[in-house]
């Protein structure tokens, strides 16, 4: 089944959008947020989750691409599918639980049960219906493209989107060099800090690769980490004085993906990560028994437990931030959900006996501080931003930080252009693209047939 979409455009984009500012009713107009919701997250590549989520045949877990509810799975023959989570008959949600493992759902509604290849299996006192229920248009509506990038799963309703890989584009150097960190290149994806704020999903990605509020807006932050420290050098404290002055910078890799590296702030030596983590709860215990028994040869696999820093972005809704995997969730054109999931290394031949594990227990510490400690702070900006959009003859958003300033910002042969880590380049390039995504009128298909 197709649905096309209208070609009469809902606004002016190339007004609401300029070189160097935005228009407010981007973050406020609810005919904005749905038409979003068709051109940007049913049109593109959206991450659903990943395989470590659902390793078994007949794993599930509850998901959205946009607003649709979502079942993503691997159904009894392993094939990954995303099925509506919405019965054929009525429209009811057929499956309330948030994971687990089943080979069939039942409606619990009328009854209706369907595979978890999507097709209708029964349908209670059939007699009832004249109706020829082997017809497809009775099975789940499932996304007609699901691809898988290294564990991590994405769908898309637009047929003639480019393969995951061709929209990753140069986007996953920096993915793979994230993957490759962990030992075997393996990863689990664990449990998740859930948090939600009342403004649009657009502020958190506006802040994705963001390095001009942190020692302002994380400034309790900051003090946290350093405060049980003789070394002043914790955490974020390369932000402290003259961030553009530091080697660090923000990349932009086309298609609305961009990055955030602040790897080359931290020594290139074993042992340099662990150096600038903060204090927690049982730190000392689980270093100090590593260390007896690995000496020196400890310090690779402290940095395991120790964030990665970086900000990679891939559009629409997956951040991946230290070992986090960040995933936005649209609610409404002023509420949004964001999931913080972390991540462990997954136990193997290439690993001691024991140490994945508390490797894996250091880093459930080092993974509760930023969405605890710093989360918090973004997202109460992003409700004050959302407030302040509400002056209407206030209109625009401005992003102009290093635009225009010769030798700032540089591009390459390959497209990918270079800024430092406080500038807005990744916001005025992500914006365009977004808004080449509202100008166009792609053609959206769901698949009924297994």
């Amino acid at each position: 089944m197709n649905i096309s979409i209208s070609s009469r455009p809902l606004h002016d984009w190339d007004a609401l959008v300029q070189a160097d500012r935005a228009h407010r009713i981007l973050y406020t107009d609810p005919a904005v947020f749905q038409e979003e919701m068709t051109k940007v997250f049913g049109a593109v590549w959206v991450y659903l989750g990943h395989e470590s989520q659902i390793p078994k045949k007949d794993d599930f877990i509850a998901t959205k691409l946009g607003l649709r509810p979502v079942i993503l799975l691997r159904d009894s023959a392993g094939t990954l599918r995303a099925l509506y989570n919405r019965c054929t008959h009525r429209g009811s949600t057929v499956c309330r639980a948030a994971s687990g493992n089943a080979k069939a759902f039942q409606c619990p509604y009328h009854g209706w049960t369907f595979l978890n290849s999507g097709r209708l299996a029964g349908v209670p006192w059939p007699d009832g219906y004249a109706c020829d229920f082997k017809d497809d248009k009775f099975n789940l509506a499932q996304l007609p493209r699901v691809e898988s990038y290294r564990g991590f799963i994405f769908g898309t309703l637009n047929l003639e989107m480019p393969p995951l890989t061709e929209y990753l584009g140069e986007a996953a150097r920096p993915l793979d060099e994230w993957i490759d960190r962990n030992p075997g290149g393996r990863i689990a994806v664990c449990g998740a800090n859930r948090l939600k704020y009342k403004g649009n999903w657009k502020l958190a990605y506006d802040n994705s690769c963001d390095g001009y509020h942190v020692v302002f807006s994380h400034r309790s932050l900051l003090e946290m980490e350093n405060r049980h420290e003789k070394d002043p050098n914790k955490g974020m404290s390369y932000y402290k004085s003259k961030p553009d002055e530091a080697p660090m910078y923000c990349r932009c890799y086309g298609r609305g993906h961009h990055l955030k590296d602040k790897r080359p702030n931290v020594e290139k030596r074993a042992g340099a990560l662990w150096a600038i983590e903060g204090a927690h709860p049982g730190k000392e215990r689980y270093e100090a028994r590593l260390r007896e028994r690995f000496g020196k040869e400890a310090d690779r696999w402290l940095d395991l437990a120790s964030s990665e820093p970086i900000n990679l972005t891939i559009f629409p809704n997956l951040l991946i931030l230290g070992n986090h995997i960040q995933v936005l969730e649209p609610v409404s054109v002023d509420e949004t959900n964001t999931v913080w999931y972390g991540t462990a290394i997954v136990d193997g031949p290439d690993i001691p006996p024991g140490v994945a594990e508390d490797i894996n227990a250091l880093r459930l510490r080092t993974q509760e501080g930023f969405p605890t400690f710093g989360e918090v702070d973004d997202l109460t900006n992003f409700e004050e931003i959302q407030k302040g959009l509400a002056a209407q003859e206030d209109e625009w958003v401005y992003m102009h930080r290093g635009m225009d300033i010769p030798g700032r910002i540089t591009t390459d042969e390959r497209g990918i252009v270079t800024g430092p880590a406080t500038d807005e380049v990744f916001m005025r390039l992500y914006i365009h693209h977004w808004k080449e995504l509202m100008k166009a009128n792609p053609v959206l298909s769901v698949k009924r047939a297994p």
